[in-house]
């Protein structure tokens, strides 16, 4: 029809985007509880390693001495690796044995990844303690401005956490029960909007082994892992230039899965 408006989302493809693409050169910031860099599917994969303490009063990072006691950020790194094979991990360690931290710690990891300007920060924590409302939000802002893309993932529980809610500046990812990384999708109008695989996921723990794990913090990586390969063809993109590539494709993929 004369006068009809181009189709913008056509030169969106996945084949346009990560065709090929390992995310080589991409840095990316896992601010969980440490890497098994030892790990034979992680070998030369961990770039640098830290880790928290507080002295002083003040939360201040070391050169890692300790390794991955909860296996949560092994896992998360696992599934990133599994999708961007030659991305740079570095390991921003935050949390202890039992996978928990304090709210100082988090806050002061992801401010960590921010200046050490991580093209891509995976979250797969959260708080649902009101106090961190605003200096998360402040973070977030901070990292926007920086070209950091954060990722983060929602709750567990029904209760809300913070930063997935804050789904203007950053990513924000629930689990779904498909297999595919690449069909992923997204819930226009929801607070959780990128939907990836997190059920029953089998990927890296630490002493050289795997296993099967459940939860939006191993759908989060999922994505991490995507928008990797979006940054090594692209790596210019700012992050609300991601997002809209990220619905784009996501539309594409839930637009194949109803064809008849």
């Amino acid at each position: 029809m004369k006068g009809a408006l181009p189709n913008l989302w056509e030169p969106i493809t996945p084949a346009a985007l990560w065709k090929g693409r390992t995310g080589r050169g991409v840095r990316v910031g896992v601010v969980d509880s440490g890497i098994d860099a030892a790990h034979p599917a992680l070998q030369g994969k961990v770039k640098a390693s830290v880790e928290a303490e507080t002295t002083g009063g003040r939360v201040t990072f070391r050169p890692a001495k300790t390794g991955d006691a909860a296996g949560h950020g092994t896992a998360c790194a696992g599934i990133i690796s599994s999708i961007a094979p030659d991305a740079e991990l570095y390991s921003i360690k935050v949390l202890g044995a039992n996978a928990s931290g304090s709210g100082e710690m988090f806050l002061a990891g992801l401010d960590y990844a921010i200046k050490q300007r991580m093209q891509i920060i995976n979250l797969s924590l959260g708080t649902t303690k009101p106090q961190y409302h605003g200096p998360l939000h402040d973070l977030l802002d901070m990292a926007y401005h920086a070209g950091c893309i954060v990722v983060a993932a929602a709750n567990n529980l029904p209760q809300p956490s913070f930063p997935s809610i804050f789904s203007s500046s950053l990513v924000s990812v629930v689990k779904d029960d498909g297999q595919d990384p690449f069909n992923f999708g997204y819930r226009y109008g929801e607070v959780i909007e990128i939907v990836a695989p997190g059920v029953q996921v089998r990927t890296t723990w630490p002493g050289g082994g795997f296993r099967q794990l459940t939860g939006n913090s191993f759908a989060c990586p999922h994505v991490v892992g995507i928008i990797a390969l979006i940054m090594e063809a692209y790596p210019n993109l700012t992050p609300f230039e991601v997002k809209t590539i990220l619905y784009t494709i996501a539309r594409q993929n839930r637009k194949s899965e109803v064809k008849i």
